[in-house]
């Protein structure tokens, strides 16, 4: 019988075929759709997918040994490693502003493109063992996450609202994104276990992910067109002022004057820094509770990555069963999907605090990536629906700086020694969002359409 990880990932992974298949067999039996928006949504669709793939695959890559790394291979000391982990979160936290106002304003593509330059640099600096150039490689993968979950969602967005797709076409795309990321991420996690046996090194993740990084530099060249924010998106008015304060002025003005996108920034705030934390947590949550001294670190990084799957099919399962059934409107139901997202994470972290036993942890750490499953594609849809073309990224980045401030201060706690009061303000936090997402967006959802809610276009 296979070890107990092992046996989890061929279960799961089994549940995930036997779903994937469900689905199939239900999509073949609907009517095809040969239409030129059909054609449009699918050519989009491709175009998204290819290059998502490639820079997710990238960022999993290195996904279950960054604190491996750190902390056994160049044996530097936890606090030393959380100090690193700041430095990253800070400059994400800082530049996350501007990277969102410089993708609005210079092209959404012309800075994925950067993205794949400075992360690559990123991968080399964490090769070497010399702490000002660690230091460094932190710095510029800070400013890559900025862009990574900023400028590509946002040029996504605004290529299928330019060609016209209706609403339930970007939510396909974004549910079909997460179960792509989730492949990806399954597949990063083995690969890097097995590249990691192979060469008794935790770095080689990273000199892989770095080639994957120069590729997605050709593909997003050769496949994207340009994108801007404003109503015209085939022009970019070049500002003169390098550091966007009045355009981030007026994303802030726009923020604080209406109440359903200081709930949506409270939810990325709350659940993305609690996801960023959980990467830090995980495995010496694990590890205190382990039988034993060594956990195959790559098996249970895939296993998370198909609970993340399991949740992306979930999501498009009560998507489709809503809009076939004739349930709630788009917005809403996101709006309800995105309370219940947050309460069931908030319910995860309560029992991996509240129960040692190793495997009751997994399962919970488990559940929670099947929400982070769910999360992307909702979030993702809330934020197309609720802010305007010209702000997009700008906004979308702007909601990264609490979501930065949280992490670094958490961080500062000594999140290792700490993990039980981290993990319980972090169930805190999200069953606060869980409740305020309720109370503010599904209420205001649920009345007469008000003029606070933003058009897709500015």
């Amino acid at each position: 019988m296979p070890p107990f990880y092992e046996l989890q990932l061929i279960l799961f992974s089994s549940v995930c075929l036997v779903w994937l298949l469900f689905d199939r067999q239900l999509s073949g039996k609907r009517p095809s759709e040969h239409s030129a928006p059909a054609i449009t949504m699918a050519r989009l669709a491709k175009q998204y997918l290819i290059v998502y793939a490639i820079v997710m695959g990238a960022d999993w890559l290195q996904g279950p040994y960054v604190y491996s790394l750190y902390r056994e291979q160049y044996a530097f000391p936890e606090r030393l490693v959380a100090v690193l982990f700041v430095i990253g979160f800070l400059s994400a936290g800082l530049t996350a502003p501007l990277v969102g106002a410089w993708a609005d304003q210079h092209g959404r593509k012309r800075l994925c493109l950067v993205f794949c330059v400075t992360y690559t640099l990123a991968c080399a600096c964490i090769l070497v063992p010399y702490l000002p150039i660690l230091l460094f490689g932190r710095l510029l993968g800070g400013i890559s996450t900025s862009i990574l979950y900023s400028a590509f969602e946002s040029w996504l967005i605004s290529a299928s609202t330019s060609l016209g797709l209706p609403q339930s076409d970007l939510s396909t795309i974004l549910g079909r994104a997460t179960l792509v990321n989730g492949f990806v991420a399954a597949g990063a996690g083995v690969f890097s276990n097995q590249l990691v046996g192979y060469t008794g090194s935790f770095a080689s993740p990273f000199m892989a992910s770095g080639m994957l990084l120069m590729l997605a530099w050709v593909v997003i060249r050769g496949l994207w067109k340009e994108n801007y924010g404003g109503s015209d998106s085939s022009k970019a008015t070049v500002s003169q002022d390098t550091f966007q304060l009045k355009r981030l002025s007026q994303a802030w003005k726009i923020v604080m004057s209406d109440p359903n996108l200081l709930v949506l920034g409270l939810t990325q705030t709350c659940f993305e820094g609690s996801m960023y934390l959980f990467v830090f947590l995980w495995v010496p949550s694990l590890q205190e509770s382990a039988a034993s001294s060594t956990l195959p670190l790559g098996y249970i990084f895939s296993s998370f990555m198909i609970a993340m799957m399991l949740g992306s099919l979930l999501y498009t399962t009560i998507v489709s069963y809503n809009a076939s059934h004739g349930g709630d409107d788009a917005l809403s139901l996101h709006a309800k999907l995105s309370s219940l997202v947050c309460a069931v994470s908030a319910l995860t972290f309560a029992i991996a605090v509240s129960n040692h036993d190793e495997h009751v942890r997994f399962w919970a750490f488990c559940a929670f990536e099947a929400c982070v499953g769910m999360y992307y594609p909702v979030q993702g849809m809330l934020r197309g629906s609720l802010i305007s073309n010209e702000h997009r990224a700008t906004l979308s980045s702007l909601f990264r700086v609490p979501l930065n401030i949280f992490v670094v201060v958490s961080l500062l706690t000594g999140v290792s020694s700490a993990r039980y009061t981290v993990l319980t303000t972090s169930a805190c936090m999200l069953g606060f969002s869980s409740l305020m997402t309720g109370a503010v967006i599904v209420r205001r959802l649920g009345a007469p359409p008000g003029p606070s809610l933003l058009p897709r276009e500015a």
